[in-house]
């Protein structure tokens, strides 16, 4: 026994010690990894043109499956092409254009089906070999639209034709080089709204004249069964249009106040700037719960999605009153003037956003402010909004740790597959819109009280966005342009202004211009008139009382009572009473102080307690478990609304009152 296991023994160190040596020896003559070459860079974009002109047709007729079938005509010449799915959008200031939507690709040349190559790293990009003696390209794909309501853009009533979803074009050009001829069939009976031309039509077949990529992809289409134009012209020099489109040809009908509301917007627009850079403008518009709700600018048009009561339940859509006057302002700001870093040559080079808190800030303002001056909101209903985006940030602590510049790098971050913002209070995303609106506000109050009531900031926009009457080539700007043009109406250290409000961090909310304009915020439990009528199917707010917004039924509400929906926390604010109490996104509220929970049940309970010291007691569901939680808030609902200073002139409603 003990022969055997020193026998076994020694050989058990011989082994391991010729591993040992086999091991070193290996190790020795292994040569660390090395990086793989990546793959040639696509071929970047000159300015000059292609040759000859790419058809593009497009079958709109598959609406039931929301699949639209593409057919492409690309002139080419024998060798490699890299053709080119667009990436990144103007507008959404991202690469945020899903590949992953183009299905079915088949390229074929000489009547011979040929093979593609995707790039490795590009997936925007693929690779063709074109054949000797081969003239052009024959492309045929499918873009797979999303089928669940309010996910898409397109419905068995309404679609809206984005055309950057359904073409490749070639690498190497400017988008302005590359000519299209784009062909659309549409659905039995629909009608169709866009900015570009018509050369033809026959029954459901439209042509339209010959374009650049660039204007193709800034010209979207509207079409629908249920279909209302209406004129909201000025004169024959400044012709602009309403296109309705909706679920039900009664959402379609527009009483005299509203049709003037919309003509004013027009009229005021253009007392701002004294200048229109567009042939003619269309607001394409669906009224509709069958589409999601959108806003996109574009230079002769706007992609803008309203709910379906949009025009048969007025009062009920101030909240988003601002979406027209928003995009149409953009057509001056973002499209004919634009800043240099967010203009680039093609659809595939990427974006910088450093300025979207003047591309995107400052029309939010405008859009505000042309709100209340085209009577689309009354001046209270103004001010009540200002209110409540200053409260906003009230109980917003993000601004302590990130900058409002550094939310302009949102877009690109959220359309690289970021989820939803969880804690957005904290976390901070799209800031660099209604932080904005104060941040302006600031500036327009201070030119009026330096230059005595004399200069406002719409001295300003006239100057740097009203140039060029109706030219239509884009003039980019740097922030030293800006900074000199608000210089040429008011001077002052503008450039140290805004460096201060918009690179630094600001842990105080932006809230000089409401106080210089006139008023302060300030908190009752009166919920303004207009709020009483908003749309709450998304939820609604407690968020400056107990910190969340919750979906329920309200008084007013015909919401199904067994909604599994019901009670849903939507959103929490970082270190707010609901958040200290341990609430989180994921729950449900199924009670309240021991009664069912309904929105007149909590919002009773927030009143009571502000005469009680004794906590709201919450019953709350967490997947399959029941949680008890104690709010200890006494504060009241904490609606906010501007009050009048009366010491401080009221600059406020001057800035909102009409343009005479």
């Amino acid at each position: 026994m003990a022969r055997w296991f020193f026998r076994h023994q020694s050989m058990a160190a011989v082994f391991a010690a010729t591993c040992l040596l086999t091991s070193l020896a290996f190790a020795q003559n292994t040569v660390a990894p090395k990086p793989v070459p990546l793959p040639p860079a696509i071929v970047g974009p000159i300015d000059k043109p292609y040759s000859g002109t790419i058809t593009l047709r497009v079958d709109l007729t598959n609406v039931h499956d929301r699949v639209l079938n593409v057919s492409e005509t690309i002139p080419v010449k024998p060798g490699q092409i890299t053709l080119l799915y667009p990436q990144w959008l103007p507008g959404t200031h991202a690469a945020s254009n899903p590949v992953s939507d183009l299905a079915g690709l088949v390229v074929m040349a000489k009547g011979q089906r040929i093979s593609w190559l995707r790039d490795r790293v590009d997936m925007w990009a693929f690779h063709i070999e074109v054949p000797e003696d081969a003239s052009t390209l024959e492309l045929t794909f499918q873009y797979l639209a999303p089928v669940r309501p309010q996910q898409g853009r397109i419905s068995t009533k309404i679609a809206d034709l984005t055309w950057n979803s359904v073409l490749l074009y070639p690498a190497g050009y400017f988008a302005r080089q590359i000519q299209f001829s784009p062909e659309l069939k549409l659905p039995q009976g629909w009608k169709f709204a866009t900015a570009l031309e018509v050369k033809s039509q026959s029954a459901e077949v439209i042509q339209f004249k010959d374009v650049p990529l660039n204007t193709l992809i800034d010209s979207p289409l509207y079409a629908g069964a249920y279909y209302n134009r209406v004129d909201l012209s000025t004169g024959p020099d400044n012709p602009v249009y309403l296109d309705v489109f909706a679920d039900k040809p009664e959402q379609l009908e527009v009483t005299p106040e509203e049709l003037a509301y919309h003509k004013n917007l027009v009229i005021q627009a253009q007392k701002l700037f004294n200048a229109h850079h567009y042939d003619h403008y269309d607001f394409l518009l669906s009224v509709s719960d069958s589409v999601g709700g959108k806003g996109l600018e574009h230079h002769q048009s706007s992609e803008d999605g309203a709910r379906a009561n949009y025009f048969t339940d007025w009062a009920a859509g101030v909240a988003g009153r601002a979406l027209l006057p928003h995009e149409y302002i953009h057509s001056w700001n973002g499209k004919f003037r634009r800043p240099a870093d967010l203009w680039t040559a093609n659809f595939n080079v990427p974006m910088q956003n450093d300025l979207l808190w003047v591309y995107e800030g400052l029309t939010n303002y405008y859009g505000n402010v042309l709100s209340a001056r085209s009577e689309m909101r009354t001046p209270e209903e103004a001010r009540d909004v200002l209110a409540d985006i200053a409260a906003g940030f009230e109980i917003s602590p993000g601004r302590t740790w990130r900058s409002l510049q550094d939310t302009t790098n949102q877009p690109i971050i959220t359309a690289h597959g970021a989820y939803p913002e969880i804690w957005s209070s904290w976390q901070r995303a799209f800031d660099y819109y209604p932080e904005s609106d104060l941040i302006w506000l600031d500036a327009d109050t201070k030119i009026r009280e330096l230059s005595q009531g004399q200069k406002s900031l719409d001295n300003f926009a006239k100057l740097f966005f009203g140039m060029n009457d109706r030219s239509y080539v884009t003039i980019t700007y740097t922030f030293a342009e800006l900074v000199k043009a608000l210089n040429t109406v008011q001077p002052y250290d503008w450039a140290e202004f805004f460096r201060a409000r918009v690179d630094q961090l600001q842990p105080q909310v932006p809230e000089n211009g409401i106080f210089r304009g006139g008023y302060r915020v300030v908190y009752n439990d009166s919920e303004s008139e207009w709020m009483k009528h908003m749309d709450r199917s998304r939820g609604t707010s407690f968020a400056t009382s107990l910190g969340f917004v919750v979906k329920g039924k309200d008084a007013h509400d015909i919401e199904d009572d067994n909604d599994p929906a019901t009670g849903s926390i939507i959103e929490v604010w970082w270190n707010s009473p609901a958040f200290k109490a341990g609430i989180t996104p994921d729950m449900q509220l199924a009670a309240v102080n021991n009664q069912v929970f309904t929105i007149a049940n909590l919002r009773e309970a927030v009143l009571r307690a502000e005469h009680d010291n004794s906590p709201i007691r919450l019953l709350l569901k967490r997947e399959k478990e029941f949680v008890t939680v104690a709010v200890d808030y006494h504060e009241g609902m904490r609606y906010p609304h501007l009050e009048r200073v009366k010491s401080n002139p009221d600059l406020l409603d001057v800035i909102l009152a009409p343009l005479r």
